[in-house]
């Protein structure tokens, strides 16, 4: 029987030794060659076309640090991950509503400001009216406008005593890469003062039960396990997710 194995399997070797070199035979398969030319246009508008779909392509793949960087989406995340934390249940609700609910938010918010970009930049744009660089001069001054109403004159002193640029003496003497850093920095302060206030009940929960617990000599029995129900009516009885977005909203105002 070992020797019948043997023969088999010397036998498929040969077999597959000679497909394979019978295959190698064949001619090689010819892959298409794909290449990307920039050729001559007949009139101008083709070549505007082709110019505003690549802008259109690079604003698409930047579009999530957009969003994150100058708008009101950081302190919201930031906002309901603490109220997530201090309901002791880190995966409900699940991370995809928390973001889903902060994009919802964060297009709630901006919406004037979309709208003020649409009215002065975009619209005009597409009209032909004004300029590609006057349309995006106007949308990022809109953009500016609301994030100076949400930064701290402490944060903007902070980064421009990091720069070599002379003593602002009004806004628009304060360049946009020096804001940004400066609007994200007021962000997460803001978003964590919001979280310190959302924790302080949930805190006392918690530390209630620990105590009673700790009385009744149940030191063993997690004071999580037995607070985390209480936080959870606490939270349904003050309507608290109504209560966190009328917050986030109003925090913006």
């Amino acid at each position: 029987m070992a020797k019948k194995a043997i023969i088999l399997i010397l036998a498929s070797l040969v077999l597959l030794f000679l497909s394979s070199s019978a295959f190698s035979q064949e001619p090689p398969l010819v892959l298409p060659k794909i290449t990307i030319e920039a050729g001559e246009v007949d009139e101008p508008q083709e070549l505007v076309l082709s110019l505003r779909i690549l802008l259109l392509l690079t604003i698409l793949s930047l579009a999530p640090a957009i969003l994150i960087m100058v708008t009101s989406f950081t302190r919201i995340v930031v906002v309901l991950g603490f109220a997530r934390n201090a309901l002791g249940s880190p995966q409900i609700p699940p991370t995809a509503v928390l973001v889903g609910l902060s994009l919802f938010l964060t297009f709630f918010i901006m919406a004037p400001t979309f709208g003020e970009i649409q009215e002065n930049a975009l619209s005009p744009y597409l009209a032909g009216n004004i300029t590609q660089e006057e349309a995006l001069d106007r949308g990022v001054d809109s953009l500016r406008n609301f994030m100076f109403r949400q930064t701290q004159e402490k944060d903007l002193a902070l980064l421009v005593s990091f720069t070599d640029l002379p003593r602002p003496k009004t806004r628009s003497d304060i360049p946009t890469h020096v804001l940004i850093p400066a609007f994200i920095l007021s962000e997460l302060r803001a978003a964590f003062t919001l979280g310190f206030l959302i924790y302080i009940p949930f805190l006392v929960i918690d530390m209630v039960v620990a105590s009673i617990l700790m009385s009744m000599g149940m030191m063993m029995l997690p004071p999580v396990m037995i607070s985390l129900p209480f936080k959870l009516l606490l939270f349904v009885l003050v309507d608290g997710w109504d209560l966190v977005a009328r917050g986030l909203t109003l925090s913006f105002r």
